[in-house]
């Protein structure tokens, strides 16, 4: 790898703190139409993977078409959660602010949902158009195609490369790719058991504060983080 890598970082989980609001949601929706999902549930079947294949298994469980207003309704109240509740993955900003290091993300959210993400938490300013979703490609992760793309995007060679991850879809698409990957699991959504699934798929480390990026990765970053 070099030693300026460039860093390609999950969205949801890792940079906004937003798969327990979104998980919650659709248990809530699935459970009103009598398709029952604990928000346990939605997390380890869900978190990670685009709405297009969530929506291709769940029909599978429904045994058919889901109602139109399924869809609508999460959208809809994931939007108002967000002005209302999300927030940027501590210390977070102050990481990407230090960063020498070319990044950019690459998340399984459809573009709408992951502008607004970034916009509500102020980091759409570190990333400018370095913003990349899964919609771009042919398949969504577990498959490698948008850390390929993100790769091209950025023009890096992927052996120089870094994806940051937080769930086993995500980890396991970056490995897919050849891309060294570190785990992480500070997010509110992330259970106790996830740090060693995330090695399992493939993760070189794992950490829980975004903070320790600097120890993990110290020639990615400008100058010395604050105690």
């Amino acid at each position: 790898m070099s030693a300026n890598p460039t860093l390609i970082f999950d969205c949801d989980g890792v940079l906004i703190d937003s798969e327990i609001l979104v998980c919650r949601l659709v248990s809530e929706e699935l459970t009103a139409l009598g398709l029952p999902l604990s928000v346990d549930d939605v997390i380890l079947r869900f978190a990670g993977r685009p709405e297009r294949e969530m929506m291709a298994e769940l029909e599978r469980d429904y045994g058919g078409p889901l109602p139109e207003s399924f869809l609508a309704r999460t959208r809809a109240r994931t939007a108002e959660c967000y002005a209302t509740e999300l927030q940027a993955v501590a210390n977070v900003g102050e990481i990407l602010r230090r960063l020498r290091a070319p990044f950019c993300v690459a998340s399984s959210s459809a573009p709408p949902k992951l502008r607004l993400g970034l916009a509500v938490t102020g980091l759409d300013v570190h990333f400018g158009e370095n913003v990349i979703s899964a919609a771009s490609v042919a398949r969504g992760k577990p498959a490698p195609d948008v850390f390929l793309y993100a790769a091209g995007w950025m023009r890096a060679a992927i052996p120089d490369c870094l994806v940051i991850e937080d769930s086993v879809p995500g980890v396991t698409a970056a490995r897919a790719a050849g891309i060294r990957t570190f785990g992480f699991t500070g997010g509110r959504h992330c259970p106790p058991d996830l740090g060693a699934r995330l090695q399992d798929a493939g993760a070189e480390t794992v950490f829980a504060d975004m903070r320790d990026l600097k120890r993990l990765l110290p020639s990615a970053f400008a100058e010395p983080l604050a105690a």
